[in-house]
């Protein structure tokens, strides 16, 4: 089983602690490479080092507020790959379904395919795993893998996880202004439905695992990985995106679904059980 980072029945304090570091971290790598006017070329390698801000936030928040120990425990918990057939199989086959949606459709409708960016399909395994742990999917080491359990515990799991999707979208704004960055092409609207609707989807891949961090960086991790063998974002300044649009749409829409279903089968849950309610001892 995974690991919770706070006890159960409790109403955590909201983490302060942890969105400071995770943005005073990244923050502090990337805005230097605005004010330089870094190009995509040297600021890519950089990035990678600045999407360990909210790992290191995470760290920093259970050492000094849950000691050494829970530490400890967090990282072994990374080597648990017993995440279920719903994180292995059915979050990345329904990725894919979106992805391969959003690319196709509007082709329908008259625009012009976009080309895949990876050099062969068959390269997807390795990408996946840069991806997994460079390439995005680091960044799970504190979103869901340790402020999740906060807000879920203190807003519940529809408002946590919008406020989740909100601050992890604003997070990436300096991005939007580094050129080159696939971020300077993107509407920043249209990236906030997507993180927001990551944030329920990857939540409930999450509790399917039985609560593991490596949950949230598979699926991110696959989530960035096949969005270039199905491109959705048009690399040109001013253009309209709307397979960007519908892509973050669709993504929003799935996360809504399994939003819907994770709470109704947590209402369920509660009726069921003989423990809950106020005659509970």
């Amino acid at each position: 089983m995974g690991i919770s980072i706070i006890p159960m029945n409790t109403h955590p304090p909201f983490p302060y602690r942890f969105f400071l570091i995770t943005l005073g971290w990244s923050w502090l790598i990337w805005i230097p490479l605005i004010l330089v006017g870094g190009s995509s070329t040297w600021a890519i390698p950089i990035s990678m080092a600045a999407a360990f801000g909210p790992g290191v936030g995470a760290i920093v928040s259970m050492r000094t507020l849950e000691g050494k120990g829970t530490v400890n425990r967090y990282l072994k918990s990374l080597l648990d790959f017993r995440l279920g057939w719903r994180v292995w199989v059915l979050g990345p086959v329904l990725l894919t379904i979106v992805s391969v949606a959003a690319w196709f459709v509007p082709e329908l409708f008259g625009q012009t395919r976009l080309e895949s960016l990876l050099p062969s399909p068959w390269v997807l395994p390795v990408y996946f795993l840069i991806m997994v742990l460079l390439g995005g999917g680091q960044e799970e080491l504190g979103w869901r893998g340790y402020v999740l359990d906060h807000l879920e515990a203190r807003l519940g799991t529809w408002w946590g996880n919008l406020v989740l999707g909100l601050v992890w979208g604003i997070w990436h704004i300096p991005l939007f202004f580094i050129s080159g960055l696939s971020q300077s092409y993107t509407p920043f609207a249209a990236f906030l439905l997507l993180t927001i609707g990551y944030s329920w989807l990857f939540a409930w891949a999450r509790e399917r695992s039985g609560k593991k961090p490596l949950s949230g960086m598979v699926m991110h991790g696959w989530a960035n990985a096949i969005f270039p063998l199905f491109p959705a974002l048009v690399m040109t300044a001013g253009a309209s995106q709307i397979r960007y649009w519908l892509w973050a749409s669709l993504i929003l829409a799935l996360g809504l679904a399994v939003q819907f279903f994770r709470s109704g089968s947590r209402s369920g849950t509660r009726r069921n059980d003989p423990g809950e309610g106020p005659s509970a001892r």
